[in-house]
């Protein structure tokens, strides 16, 4: 590897069912210009890609204009291509709290409701929220979308029965969920959270407008009161190639699970 995190020799792309060689050169690149990888803005040579990953110049140039339809590299004649001069490539620095960052949420999108009903959750979420058997929830399905109308999040929640009856489809379109359970008089407490990669659905894929089978993160929050009560819990899958999880963590709690743990699921096949 290079400073900039790039290969510093050829690394081919090989055949892989489903996905075209054009399409895999595209997520490489497109990966490598939001890392910040090409400093001086120009891309390499259409003959340096082509020696790079292994591939025809047929294939780079599919990639290098799947970019440019999405904005972000830029053809000059005679000189190359380059990344986009408009492209924000500066990264936030993580620090706002978990509810500051429902709250900037919240005020930099817009809800659409799917769907608000009283059903019995899935029996893994039941256990988490430590309902009765057969107990009913408040199931809350929300997509929140940019301004400029991009898909940026699809949320998926579980409230208590008892907590949840405010949550009504015309208060979810007027405030966000965790609003309606603060003017309840619910505090806070202790939030556990899971991050992990899993590939879109058809369901998600088209609410998303991004590919089926493509990559899309997943946030699974358990967010308590402060008498350690589960309140919420809430999956949030977003598209991956237009998402990035932050976080801060103090140096007192680097040693402790409040920095995260790894968690490597051992499956048989």
């Amino acid at each position: 590897m290079n400073a900039t995190g790039s290969p510093s020799s050829p690394a081919p792309i090989q055949p892989t069912k489903g996905t075209s060689l054009h399409r895999q050169l595209f997520l490489v690149l497109r990966d490598e210009i939001t890392r910040g990888a090409f400093p001086g803005g120009a891309l390499p040579k259409e003959e340096a890609l082509c020696d790079r990953f292994g591939v025809s110049r047929i294939t780079v140039r599919r990639a290098l204009a799947d970019l440019a339809a999405q904005g972000l590299v830029e053809t000059r004649h005679g000189r190359g291509t380059f990344v986009s001069a408009n492209l924000p490539l500066a990264r936030r620095v993580p620090s706002l709290s978990v509810l500051e960052g429902l709250r900037k949420t919240a005020q930099e999108t817009r809800v659409k409701v799917l769907e608000v009903a009283q059903t019995k959750p899935p029996a893994d979420i039941a256990s988490l929220l430590q309902l009765a058997p057969g107990a009913d929830a408040v199931h809350a399905l929300r997509l929140r979308s940019h301004i400029n109308g991009l898909p940026a999040m699809l949320t998926d929640a579980w409230v208590p029965l008892d907590l949840g009856r405010r949550v009504t489809a015309a208060a979810l379109e007027k405030n966000a969920l965790y609003e309606i359970l603060l003017k309840q008089g619910v505090e806070f407490g202790r939030v556990v959270q899971e991050f992990c990669a899993v590939v879109a659905d058809p369901t998600r894929a088209s609410l998303l407008h991004t590919e089926v089978g493509g990559p899309v993160l997943r946030l699974v929050r358990l967010m308590h009161d402060l008498d350690e009560r589960p309140i919420l819990h809430l999956t949030a899958h977003m598209p991956a190639e237009r998402s990035r999880i932050l976080m801060e963590i103090p140096g007192a709690t680097v040693n402790t699970l409040a920095s995260g743990q790894i968690v490597h699921d051992q499956i048989s096949l």
